[in-house]
């Protein structure tokens, strides 16, 4: 999404800085490393000094931020505030409330952080399963809490949902500074024949305990092999999954591993049906938005912004968050009547072309530069800092995910 963003910007005129850092240059398993690591993901000196110099030669409008989790840090907010340059903020998950950004523990959503305090997730190692791990990054969060930069030095937030945004409004953030912004998804792949009913159900995505597989594959189980299923991604579950398969003796289950983005696209194209099992709460997938864009229908977890995002019964299917009776219930009922998925796959595209396209996202973006930046800032030509902190690795990660 950072990249298409600096490319809708750059198409419409306007001048875009990109400040990027990736995460694998702080990997050490020195100790004195590891804890100077600790000191910058809190405020990372060099990061603000460097960023200072940026802000001083570019002299840009507005700074747009991604992420800074963890090797920029929060300590380049401060450096927009000296100069006064208005900062726009993309919640791009729930690292301000929860260390470990998902929302998620013990196999289901968790608000424990956000209803009595961070110190929750180091009592239950929620950040890579470490107590030590997550205790720094509860750290970094609270220092922030303290020196109010999250309302004082954050011009401006965008939450991908309205069911988002009421999460970080309860968390304390003023509501009069999060608009809703969704992601867009540029280039359209195209609306697929519709005459193409597919012969096959799919998953695309990380195989990871969120995205809760396990309640597939069980749900797999009561259809009896009678519908095919292709897993697409990898991740830490995958052993166990394809373990999981082989004891139910699942035959219609196929694991096709990590795939590039195109092939990924066109394995789900020709599906009849997306499963988007998730039992955390997913903010806007691309996954979703591709299906929306190509005529293939959605049956999902009834759970946080995917009650927001498909209509059930118009633009996709719910069930209930980790019922594999329900799942297998209401795919065996959706696959048995292919016209009314046709109808929920163009009602899809429908909502795609009205909400989720590049040329609606533009003109929602220029109106937040312009309340965060006056009326001037986000005319052709304007300069943004677009920042991202990225790591290597597969497009679905966690860590490759833009972090808060």
């Amino acid at each position: 999404m950072f990249s298409q963003e600096c490319q809708l910007l750059e198409s419409a005129g306007h001048d875009v800085v990109v400040f990027r850092r990736s995460n694998w240059t702080a990997n050490s398993d020195s100790v004195i490393q590891q804890l100077a690591l600790v000191s910058s993901m809190v405020w990372a000196e060099n990061t603000r000094r460097e960023f200072a110099e940026l802000l001083t030669t570019e002299r840009p409008d507005v700074v747009h931020v991604h992420n800074t989790f963890y090797v920029i840090s929060p300590s380049i907010y401060a450096a927009c505030r000296e100069v006064n340059v208005p900062v726009i903020q993309t919640l791009h998950n729930y690292r301000l409330l929860c260390p470990a950004a998902t929302l998620f523990r013990n196999g289901s959503a968790c608000e424990e952080c956000l209803e009595n305090s961070l110190w929750q997730s180091v009592r239950y190692g929620c950040y890579r399963d470490s107590r030590p791990a997550t205790a720094a990054v509860a750290l970094m969060l609270v220092v922030h809490r303290a020196r109010q930069t999250w309302t004082r030095d954050v011009t401006h937030y965008i939450a991908l949902t309205e069911f988002a945004r009421g999460k970080f409004v309860q968390a304390g953030l003023p509501a009069e500074k999060i608009s809703v912004k969704p992601n867009f998804l540029h280039p359209d792949p195209g609306f697929r024949n519709i005459a193409n009913d597919g012969d096959y159900a799919v998953f695309v995505g990380r195989l990871s305990r969120e995205k809760q597989l396990t309640t597939v594959l069980r749900a797999w189980t009561l259809l009896r092999n009678r519908i095919p299923l292709v897993i697409v991604g990898d991740g830490p579950e995958r052993r166990d999954l394809e373990s999981q398969s082989v004891r139910n003796n699942l035959t219609s289950v196929q694991f096709r591993g990590q795939v590039s983005h195109d092939d990924a696209l066109a394995i789900m194209r020709d599906a009849r049906l997306l499963i988007f099992p998730s039992g955390c709460y997913e903010n806007l997938p691309m996954g979703i938005l591709e299906a929306f864009a190509s005529g293939v229908p959605v049956i999902c977890s009834r759970l946080g912004a995917m009650r927001e995002i498909i209509a059930d019964g118009r633009t996709g299917l719910h069930f209930e968050p980790g019922n594999p009776q329900d799942l297998a219930e209401k795919v065996d009922r959706a696959w048995s009547n292919p016209s009314r998925l046709r109808l929920i796959a163009k009602e899809g595209r429908q909502v795609y072309e009205e909400k989720y396209t590049a040329e609606k996202n533009y003109p929602i973006l220029m109106e937040i530069y312009r309340r965060a930046s006056g009326e001037n800032a986000a005319q052709d030509g304007a300069c943004q800092v677009q920042i991202c902190n990225p790591v290597s690795g597969a497009r679905d990660t966690p860590e490759c995910r833009p972090n808060f």
